[in-house]
């Protein structure tokens, strides 16, 4: 999944000789452009390459540094100057004309000198693999990296799911389908590693957390994180568009994300993956304890 409403994360050492420090990191230390930089992916990516030591541009529609989807003019001052560049898409790369923008994106990125590209996507997204090719086919020589990721389980924490929790019920269209929800810590690892590291140029990476839940057991782990009864409640896709309208979204966008988890959310993702430990060396972070770091951190004290 990509930054839209519900996408906005050791110990050991991977098996490669980069001669780092054992993610791939260590090779570039060039400007970063990271866009959505606010978002709850980009954000992670930022703090993680300051950490590095390796200058980040927070691009946002706000920010020190313009950056807005929607408005390409402003894109070439972002980029010039930057040797890679994280690319998180809002509001999700299925949607119409995302296709249009990564081709966009990947010329003005080629034109600038970018020397790598880290494209956040969504797992089993048809329509997202036509805006990763649109992507690839622009940018010319610039390295490519697509990261593909299952649901965020941060969106329980931080997304639109935060108030189901706080409230007891969590009313979404997943029926009894298994998710292998994914880290937010583990992903921005991932994309931190694939920025600053060599050895992932044209790699895609599937991200999944280490087991698969239904949304009826990953009610049940967040329940017990946080101390109190957290019921699952399934409802019809149509259903579903009717609540997210309720609740301010437009007529078309709540269309758009009740058939987007109807897709995303049929079975075909349920299996896990071990994209996470090809890249760090290390397993995925449990859901478990993903929902015990959280509460301890007061997401849902509301």
């Amino acid at each position: 999944m990509t930054e839209n409403a519900y996408t906005r994360r050791d110990d050991s050492s991977s098996n490669n000789d980069n001669g780092d420090d054992g993610r791939g990191v260590g090779r570039m230390t060039g400007a970063v452009l990271v866009t959505s930089g606010t978002g709850k992916t980009g954000r992670r990516v930022v703090e993680r390459l300051a950490a590095l030591g390796v200058p980040a541009r927070s691009g946002s529609r706000s920010g020190d540094v313009p950056f807005d989807w929607q408005d390409d003019t402003g894109w070439e001052a972002a980029l010039r100057g930057t040797e890679a560049a994280y690319v998180a898409y809002y509001p999700d790369l299925a949607v119409p004309g995302a296709a249009e923008a990564m081709a966009a994106f990947g010329r003005t990125a080629a034109a600038c000198g970018v020397r790598r590209v880290v494209l956040l996507s969504g797992r089993g997204e048809p329509q997202a693999v036509v805006a990763e090719e649109a992507l690839r086919g622009a940018v010319g020589a610039t390295e490519v990296t697509v990261v593909r990721s299952a649901f965020f389980a941060q969106n329980f924490s931080e997304g639109a799911l935060l108030d189901g929790v706080i409230g007891g019920e969590l009313v979404f269209p997943a029926g009894t389908t298994a998710e292998p929800f994914l880290d937010l810590d583990d992903l921005a690892d991932v994309v931190v590693a694939a920025l600053t590291g060599d050895g992932h140029a044209g790699a895609v990476y599937e991200l999944t957390g280490p087991r698969s839940l239904t949304f009826e057991q990953a009610a049940e782990e967040l329940g017990r994180a946080a101390g109190r009864p957290v019921r699952y409640v399934p409802v019809t896709v149509p259903a579903y568009a009717s609540l997210l309208e309720e609740s301010g979204v437009s007529e078309a966008e709540a269309g758009f994300l009740a058939e987007l988890f109807a897709t995303l959310l049929d079975g075909h993702n349920a299996a896990t993956t071990d994209g996470v430990k090809r890249v760090l060396g290390r397993e995925p972070k449990e859901f478990a304890d993903f929902a015990c770091e959280a509460a301890r951190d007061g997401a849902w004290h509301g």
